[in-house]
């Protein structure tokens, strides 16, 4: 290790870093790789290697540790780019914002949804509405659920799509799908041969989880379901993304918990079972959410529209 990765954090490091830098370190971490996270953000190899290594330097530590395989976060790093998170969530819910001040008179409708979001219903949706209203301007938003309601609170957002419930007053909802919550396994672990797995089948496994949404839903499901602790399986949160944690499983350090529409991005030494109890498969209900007092008149067609798409009962007030 450099000897600058011990050295004081740079008292220019405000006015050196920037948002790019900070893009670059959290895309590297969610993609395992400074190669990936060059194509997730259109950028070059040697730009994205660059810029970590301005902000280790100005810093003073290691965000990541290499190996032949990729990158991963330091325990200093993972510190480093929580916040990184936070900072990049909240220049957005800004931008969202004032996008959104004038709403009813430039006829736009911003969409913010969590990262564990079935990418295929969330784009039929928004596609039919862009096709039905050609003239209006979509403006979508994806973060954690905390920063959406935060956003969808101080109306930086007019509409947010999430799993479970969304603790804001004045708001209302309605249930849109769901979707089968999957196990996803190495394809030489025991379990792989089977075609359906039952929660009690988890007892003595490792469960990864990230900290991005859905993880702490689907802990409490997985407490909810295996009720006595000496029966649950060990859970193990980690401070990366979803596709990361599938890197993890495809070294053999354990299983995970997922949302069927999250198989997208397959490893071809991974394999997705369905999990369930003696009531059948288990499911999670993605629901919209807006708030009371919203008059965009966007948005009420766009509601509309979801109503039309999935029709069910409002929720909430």
């Amino acid at each position: 290790m450099h000897n600058f990765f011990r050295s004081r954090p740079s008292l220019q490091a405000r006015k050196a870093l920037e948002l790019k830098h900070l893009r670059s370190a959290v895309a590297a971490a969610d993609c395992g790789s400074f190669r990936s996270a060059a194509e997730l953000l259109n950028s070059q190899q040697s730009s994205i290697s660059r810029r970590i290594g301005e902000i280790e330097h100005h810093l003073g530590i290691a965000l990541f540790e290499r190996y032949s395989g990729g990158v991963r976060p330091t325990r200093a790093g993972c510190n480093v780019l929580r916040l990184a998170r936070t900072i990049l969530e909240e220049f957005d819910a800004l931008i969202a914002t004032a996008r959104s001040a004038d709403n009813s008179e430039s006829g736009q409708l911003s969409v913010g949804f969590c990262p564990s979001l079935s990418p295929g219903s969330l784009q039929r949706s928004l596609l039919e509405f862009k096709q039905a209203v050609p003239q209006i301007e979509l403006v979508t938003v994806e973060r954690s659920r905390t920063r959406l309601a935060a956003a969808l609170r101080n109306g930086g957002l007019d509409v947010v799509i999430v799993t479970g419930k969304l603790p804001l007053l004045d708001n209302k909802a309605i249930s849109l799908w769901s979707e089968r919550v999957l196990v996803a396994l190495p394809h030489d672990h025991p379990l792989a041969p089977r075609d359906t797995i039952y929660w009690t089948d988890l007892r003595g496994e490792t469960v990864l989880l990230s900290h991005d949404d859905p993880g702490n839903d689907l802990e409490e499901l997985l407490i909810s379901k295996i009720v006595s602790p000496e029966n649950r399986p060990k859970i193990e949160r980690h401070d990366v993304s979803r596709g990361m944690i599938k890197g993890l499983i495809s070294m053999n350090t354990g299983i995970s918990l997922l949302l069927e529409s999250d198989t997208g991005i397959n490893y071809a030494d991974l394999v997705y079972r369905e999990l369930r109890d003696d009531a059948g498969p288990s499911r999670f209900e993605f629901l919209a959410y807006w708030r009371a007092d919203n008059e965009n008149p966007v948005l009420t067609a766009f509601l509309k529209l979801l109503s039309k798409r999935y029709p069910s009962p409002p929720l909430g007030r």
